[in-house]
């Protein structure tokens, strides 16, 4: 069985930003590039589903922001991950084929991890957001079959993200303007 071209290494050099829009239509769905590595999503359990819903739905942002998920960002020529969601400038929304957002039209970004993600989520994908001048970054974790939120805001003298909460239960924090999120509907206990 010949496996896919998509499959094989890319160019010499890496895959570029560019190049995640002219994928072939056989490519797996969700498709990140992270240092010019293609990186391919993993089927999400029902609890990443369900939080990824959760939290989109509980986001009520002022009319000058919207929030939309699995869209990914341009951070540079060699990265452009998809964070499983993003608050972003209603301004920046300009055309119904768009495909990436610029950083600096990004508010939040949202990422909920899996088995597979952890370490990117954890420590590599927060310090290309944070370089890249992202203002919010929250990481969500399951705990008991919950949602745990750890809460992040960029400090911009280093750019680096500062933590500023652990929530259970309850999600509420302000990022330019509140949210207020019961961590506890729609999931089931473990």
């Amino acid at each position: 069985m010949a496996l896919p071209e998509w499959f094989y290494p890319g160019p010499p050099g890496g895959w570029t930003a560019d190049m995640l829009d002219h994928l072939p239509p056989d490519a797996p769905q969700h498709v990140e590039l992270i240092d010019g590595s293609l990186i391919m999503m993993s089927p999400q359990t029902l609890f990443h589903l369900y939080t990824v819903e959760l939290i989109k739905q509980s986001i009520k942002p002022p009319a000058h922001l919207e929030v939309l998920r699995e869209m990914t960002v341009t951070l540079g020529l060699r990265q452009r991950p998809e964070p499983d969601i993003l608050v972003v400038k209603r301004s920046a929304t300009t055309s119904m084929r768009l495909t990436s957002f610029k950083p600096e039209d990004v508010h939040l970004v949202v990422e909920v991890v899996s088995d597979e993600s952890r370490e990117r989520d954890r420590t590599t994908k927060p310090i290309k957001y944070s370089n890249a001048g992202i203002k919010y970054f929250w990481r969500v974790e399951e705990e008991g079959g919950l949602p745990v939120a750890y809460t992040f805001e960029l400090e911009p003298t280093v750019r680096a993200y500062v933590p500023t909460g652990i929530h259970r239960k309850r999600l509420q924090t302000t990022i330019g303007f509140d949210v207020d999120i019961d961590l506890t509907l729609g999931q089931r206990p473990a």
